[in-house]
């Protein structure tokens, strides 16, 4: 069974490069010692040189460009099968994308801020599943529980203001849509939402996302509320037109200021007794990857799937070492005739 099979084609270099290499080396080499000498020198010189001893060092080089070649390609035996069993939780992201975050009180805004943060806490993972929901107006599954983190970055990467059709922020159909759809019914156990937003709802429409905290709760479902903005001055909202200039969101001829709703955001933490409320305001620490570890890591997790891998011996060290001591035999084997 071969790790590597790619590695092959460094064999096709001895044919190609190496075995006409040395034979153009030969030929060069006599062609320079006829020019330099006469044929009567060049037969005294070529007397002490053993051009079969020549030749098997050279075969000596290639033999061990050879098997360094095969090394490369991770041969390995022994195959087994072992049963590996996965343990972590389940989070589930809520990620507010109302046009609301784009207020730069936070640099460079609350939504690349929020994106970059689920970043470093894909870093920290350690075998957990993780699911991603949008949410403004209405709000969608981008990604489902899932161990694939490259996958979840990709989705991460596509995620704007556009990704929910309807503008506004209904917090509590979000919590909805995480209990009923994302987390399954078996386990009361071992799962986390961790809600990223301004808190700022739609004006209007009332969510009920005390109410839809406190059910997730009672299925044991943990809430990690992260506040983005400023709670006292807020932000601007930043609007590019189709000239390509700057302005910002009007309304009834008057800029909009943005601010955190930080006490809805405490009120949907405070709904269970293990959860927690972070404030991530102008020049405060924000780092989900640290929040993980503290608050997510350290509790008690669930069996995942468990998944069958097949393991090999590796022996590439025996090539390894073959390909060496053909190198050492090579420096010591002379060019000169016996006397």
């Amino acid at each position: 069974m071969l790790g590597n099979e790619k590695a092959l084609w460094l064999l096709f270099v001895v044919p190609a490069i190496l075995a006409p290499l040395y034979v153009l080396c030969f030929w060069r080499k006599a062609q320079l010692l006829k020019k330099l000498a006469g044929v009567e020198i060049l037969k005294k010189i070529n007397t002490s040189v053993s051009v079969p001893r020549q030749i098997f060092k050279a075969f000596m080089l290639i033999a061990a460009f050879i098997i360094i070649a095969v090394a490369l390609t991770q041969p390995r035996w022994n195959p087994r099968s072992e049963r590996i069993k996965r343990q972590g939780r389940d989070i589930c992201v809520l990620l507010d994308t109302s046009r609301s975050m784009l207020a730069e009180d936070i640099r460079p805004n609350r939504l690349q801020r929020a994106k970059l943060a689920i970043q470093d806490l894909l870093e920290k993972l350690g075998g957990d599943r993780i699911a991603i929901i949008t949410f403004a107006g209405n709000n969608a599954v981008k990604c489902p529980l899932t161990q694939d983190y490259g996958f979840v970055r990709m989705v991460l990467a596509d995620i704007t203001t556009e990704s929910t059709s309807l503008g506004g922020t209904i917090i509590g159909d979000a919590i909805r849509k995480a209990t009923d759809e994302v987390f399954d019914k078996k386990s009361r156990e071992y799962k986390d939402i961790i809600l990223i937003s301004d808190g700022e709802e739609h004006k209007g429409y009332e969510s009920f996302a005390k109410e839809a905290a406190q059910k997730a709760s009672q299925e044991g479902i943990r809430i990690i509320a992260i506040g983005l903005g400023d709670e006292n001055e807020g932000g601007r909202i930043p609007v590019i037109g189709q000239d390509g200039q700057k302005t910002f969101l009007k309304y009834k001829g008057q800029e909009v200021w943005s601010k955190l709703n930080g006490d809805l955001l405490r009120e949907i933490a405070a709904t269970n007794k293990d959860g927690r409320y972070v404030e991530a305001g102008p020049g405060k620490t924000f780092d989900l990857g640290n929040i993980y570890e503290q608050l997510i890591a350290q509790a008690g997790k669930k069996e995942l799937e468990s998944v069958t891998m097949t393991k090999y011996d590796e022996k590439f060290q025996i090539f390894v070492a073959a390909a060496f001591v053909l190198l050492v035999c090579e420096a010591f084997v002379s060019e000169q005739k016996k006397i």
